[in-house]
């Protein structure tokens, strides 16, 4: 009971309930709390090869028994009961295959792991354990028996196809049998004395004989003693002794409403036709002779009949002891027979025992029977009287024969009465020395059953600490792997929003600023004061206060759309008119059902100035090439192709179909001049070549003889996308 207080009381804080009244109604209309409570009471404080010693013994010393008297088919069956999530039915059955070895696959092993947790079990049949779970295992083992897997390790496939994993309760259900190993560790110090006899004859009953039961360090057989042996003393190791077990499996619960209608159902029937049962009471209620049931502990725990001519109550402190309650005379008989029917399990029969009541001498006959249909051990002892005559012994004169019989009679008497005396003189010797040796022998049960309530007490309050104690570092470190993933997140974000030119916003639903990055406030010269809370239409006196923006963005929360790459002309009292880009989208988060907006500006003011300067500066540089003097063209790509040729370049060599031709094929004859090697050498390397003179020869249309010219030009490369531009300066022809 002071488990399940104080795993109530951890409830009661847990679910912030101010008195265990509030928490019972909370409790019956919360069905989550009802299985919360109930994992709760469980405790599953569990791990690999927990006490190590336990294990080393079972290699060492439990195994080998086990094995030496098993045939070739024999299978080898275990049961853990109370596996909890599973972790001890794999070390046992590791511990097996390396005791086995080679003959691993010649041995038939059937371990059968059992909790009443259904959670448990199924935890269990995944075979999958955090580093946490494993970190009492030798790298050995963690090499040869698990493997990893997603950041935990998994058992692998032969240790796990060794054990079956099932839901059961040992106290209630049906149990295994003919198991040659259990092993039940802390899951008695939960239970009283009473359930942990009861659990302990469960055990007795599906060991076979001489099977091995393992207990925790805090526990022992004690309530039921003389089932089990100690088998090692250190290590709470027990074998089963070939005695009759007391298990009686109830199938099926009956519930009190079903008894109280069948009560009820039942007594008018037994008033009005069961005549034969009030015969049978009156029959025994006056008939029946006068007997006891009787315990192991010779106390009386039925009364039938008169028995105040055999027992009576002694003076001082009220007892029901059989012997102590004897009449004078019978204590002894009584005890002897006892013995004799606990040893041989029949009936004891004592007939004619001479016994003193009420100052009449009588024989007494008694019959010991013991029950052999109940679960405790008891005897019934059936008592009978037989009154004798009373007789006057007369002296006779006349026959001196019957004088010496006189004497003789007395003297027989007296020796008689002298050894009665004195056997009740050691029976009472026996029984007060008994009665020492019981007296010290309870103090000394009182005080191991203290200690071992204190014991298992303790062993609770440990495994409730460290239950909580692994729940609380589990819930830390996870809390601590969230913040850092949180403040990693965290620090990217806000690293790549400070390293952003362009203006963030973040906007609620009802359009109103959260937050802004600097850029915002650098760019639209402004600060955190004036913004944040504020309408985003209101910033900056209406600013931002336009009809389609507002279309745009309020269309983005309820059909889920974006603004891309809208183009927006504001003119700003400080900064003067800005050529602005808009992109807008919702910010998804799972976690919660806030819904906000992302807003990016970008000023593009620059860029739309670039491009009008460029293109006005691409017009003029064309209309300079087109009406100069000199002979330029340009050319695009490796091939030199003639992109823009001016008139006096098409003069210069007398064609008109140059634009769109390679430079070879366009002027033939300038093949093998060098002229193509400068032009690829200005293409490749980016270097202006100068020179004075460059001699070519030149076909005319008119003549078709070629003739001679210098020319002085300068090849002047600038690359764009490929691109050079090659200037021709005429000085001269011939």
């Amino acid at each position: 009971q002071p488990t399940l207080h104080r795993r109530i009381a951890r409830r009661i804080a847990i679910v912030k309930k101010q008195n265990l009244t509030d928490y019972l109604k909370f409790l019956r209309s919360d069905k989550a709390e009802q299985v919360a409570l109930f994992q709760d009471v469980l405790i599953p404080v569990t791990s690999f090869f927990r006490d190590p010693k336990t294990f080393h013994t079972l290699i060492e010393s439990i195994l080998p028994a086990i094995f030496r008297n098993k045939g070739d088919d024999d299978p080898i069956r275990v049961w853990i009961a109370g596996c909890s999530t599973g972790e001890e039915a794999f070390s046992i059955a590791i511990c097996l295959h390396e005791y086995l070895g080679n003959k691993l696959s010649h041995t038939r092993i059937q371990i059968f792991a059992s909790d009443i947790s259904e959670e448990a079990i199924k935890t269990a049949r995944t075979a999958y354990y955090s580093k946490v779970d494993v970190q009492m295992i030798s790298e050995g083992r963690l090499k040869n028996y698990f493997k990893k897997s997603n950041g935990g390790y998994e058992v692998n496939k032969v240790i796990r196809d060794m054990c079956v994993f099932a839901p059961h309760n040992f106290l209630k259900d049906p149990p295994f049998a003919k198991m040659d190993l259990i092993s039940c560790r802390n899951v008695l110090i939960y239970m009283d004395s009473f359930l942990q006899k009861k659990a302990l004859t469960v055990f007795h009953y599906a060991l076979k004989e001489n099977g091995i039961l393992l207990l925790g360090k805090s526990e022992s057989t004690s309530p039921a003693a003389e089932l089990f042996t100690l088998y090692d003393k250190h290590e709470k190791i027990y074998t089963r002794k070939s005695v009759p077990g007391r298990f009686i499996h109830v199938v099926t619960d009956r519930k009190e409403e079903d008894l109280l209608l069948k009560n009820k159902a039942a007594k008018p029937e037994a008033t009005q036709t069961d005549f034969r049962k009030s015969a049978d009471a009156i029959l025994l209620a006056k008939f029946t002779p006068a007997s006891v049931v009787v315990n192991e502990q010779m106390d009386i725990v039925h009364i039938q009949g008169i028995i105040t001519p055999f027992l009576e109550h002694p003076q001082g402190k009220p007892t029901f002891n059989l012997l102590k309650m004897a009449r004078e005379g019978l204590a002894f008989e009584l005890r002897n027979a006892l013995h004799k029917a606990k040893i041989s399990k029949e009936a004891v029969v004592k007939e004619n025992i001479p016994a003193r009541i009420e100052n009449k001498q009588s024989l007494i006959s008694f019959q010991v029977i013991p029950l052999t249909d109940t679960v405790e051990q008891h005897f019934l002892i059936v008592f009978e009287e037989k009154t004798l005559p009373d007789v006057e012994l007369q002296s006779n004169t006349k026959d001196t024969q019957n004088e010496d019989a006189k004497k003789r009679y007395e003297q027989l008497e007296k020796e008689l009465s002298q050894t009665r005396e004195d056997m009740r003189s050691i029976t009472e010797d026996m029984e007060a020395a008994n009665e020492e040796l019981q007296s010290s022998n309870e103090e000394m049960q009182s005080s191991n059953e203290e200690m071992q309530s204190l014991n298992e007490e303790l062993e609770t309050s440990k495994e409730e600490l460290q239950s909580t104690n692994e729940e609380l570092t589990i819930v830390n470190q996870e809390m601590l792997d969230k913040q850092e993933q949180l403040n990693a997140a965290r620090f990217y974000a806000e690293s790549i929003i400070a390293a952003l030119r362009e203006p963030l916003v973040i906007l609620n639903k009802s359009f109103r600023i959260i937050t802004a990055n600097a850029s915002f406030y650098k760019k639209f010269n402004t600060d955190e004061q004036e913004v944040e809370g504020k309408l985003f239409y209101e910033i900056q006196n209406h600013q931002w206060d336009d009809d389609t923006i507002r279309l745009l963005l309020e269309k983005i929360l309820p059909k889920k759309e974006k603004l891309t790459d809208f183009e927006i002309i504001l003119d700003f009292p400080k900064i003067g008119k800005r050529h602005l880009l808009m992109n807008a989208s919702q910010v998804v988060n799972e976690k919660t059902t806030e819904q906000l907006i992302l807003l990016a500006i970008e000023d593009v003011t620059d860029k739309v100035h670039s491009k009008k300067q460029i293109e006005s500066n691409a017009l003029l540089i064309q209309n300079i090439y087109m009406n100069a003097p000199a002979s330029i063209c340009t050319f695009k790509g490796p091939k030199h192709i003639y992109e823009l040729v001016n008139p006096a370049y098409q003069k210069l060599f007398d064609k008109r179909d140059l634009v769109g031709k390679p430079l070879l094929e366009a002027l033939p004859e300038l093949k093998d001049q060098g002229v193509d090697k400068i032009l690829d050498n200005v293409y490749n390397t980016g270097e202006i070549f100068k020179s004075t003179e460059i001699p070519v020869m030149l076909a005319r249309e008119d003549n078709l003889e070629p003739e001679q010219r210098y020319l002085l030009c300068n090849i002047i490369a600038k690359i764009y996308h490929s691109y050079y531009f090659m200037l021709f300066i005429k000085y001269g022809l011939h």
